[in-house]
């Protein structure tokens, strides 16, 4: 066991970073509305808090090339919603999350069979999302659904197993290499953590629409690391960092600005 007192300092900044990035984050998405929520739930909580680590630990050059793992793996993001979604319409809770996270795992591992460059990794995200929102829309639900309330055991559970999975993939980053710890960074665990929450206590099909929702959110996601791929080495990691983040942000932000206008213009039609 590591004396060194920074070794403990890292740990505890990386178990107080995740846990309160997690927390925040599943607070807000459990008392909003499906299409609100996803915006929430597409944003990089557990997987920006595994690259800031990662970024600790590895030079930009690494991080650089994780980037082509972690867009293989908002692709597989697609795929693990769309199947939550159809799975939860008439599954329990471990058959659709399950079912979910088997699909997730296989097309992650199953892409290493190619050897994919950042622009093929783009092409793939850019073929399989149309297809993904497009097969979703039926699982969308409009409007707020019953608000859950959150008891700290929630919080604090929900923190620990991302926590957990975050000290994993960072703790083995040297070993798997760059491609499998920019993918299983985005190893769906903290979406999937409000999925267990959602669906015992609002039903199935109002958890899957958030799923419904998710997808094209994640869009903004994949864009934001295509950047940190192209930037993380001449601009240096925590600027592409940032930029990336940006992208995400306005990416949502535009999203949100398009449904209000819409919902807007839907009201001022209406009789």
């Amino acid at each position: 066991m590591p004396l060194d007192p920074v070794f403990w300092y890292g740990l505890a900044f990386k178990i107080g970073l995740t846990a309160s990035i997690v927390v925040c984050a599943s607070v807000v998405v459990e008392r909003s509305g499906p299409f609100l929520g996803a915006l929430i739930a597409s944003l990089p909580t557990a997987g920006g808090a595994a690259l800031i680590i990662l970024a600790l630990q590895h030079p930009p050059a690494f991080i650089a090339a994780g980037m082509v793992g972690s867009l293989i793996a908002n692709a597989a993001c697609a795929v693990f919603a769309l199947t939550y979604a159809a799975l939860a319409q008439n599954r329990s809770l471990p058959v659709s999350l399950g079912g979910a996270f088997a699909v997730w795992l296989a097309a992650v591992l199953l892409s290493r069979m190619v050897q994919w460059s950042a622009e093929a990794a783009a092409l793939l995200n850019a073929a399989i999302y149309p297809v993904t929102i497009f097969l979703t829309r039926r699982y969308r639900i409009a409007g707020a659904v019953k608000r859950v309330r959150l008891v700290g055991r929630d919080l604090l559970w929900r923190a620990a197993v991302v926590t957990l999975c975050v000290l994993i993939v960072t703790g083995v980053s040297a070993s798997i290499g760059s491609y499998f710890s920019g993918a299983f960074a985005f190893f769906p665990v903290a979406m999937g953590s409000f999925f267990v929450i959602l669906h015992p206590r609002i039903g199935g099909k109002a958890a899957a629409s958030v799923a419904a929702y998710v997808q094209a959110p994640l869009v903004g996601l994949g864009l934001g690391l295509l950047a940190v791929h192209y930037l993380a080495v001449p601009l240096g990691v925590w600027w592409a960092y940032l930029i990336g983040l940006s992208i995400g942000v306005a990416w949502n932000a535009g999203l949100w600005l398009a449904r209000s206008v819409m919902a807007s213009r839907s009201r001022a039609r209406a009789p």
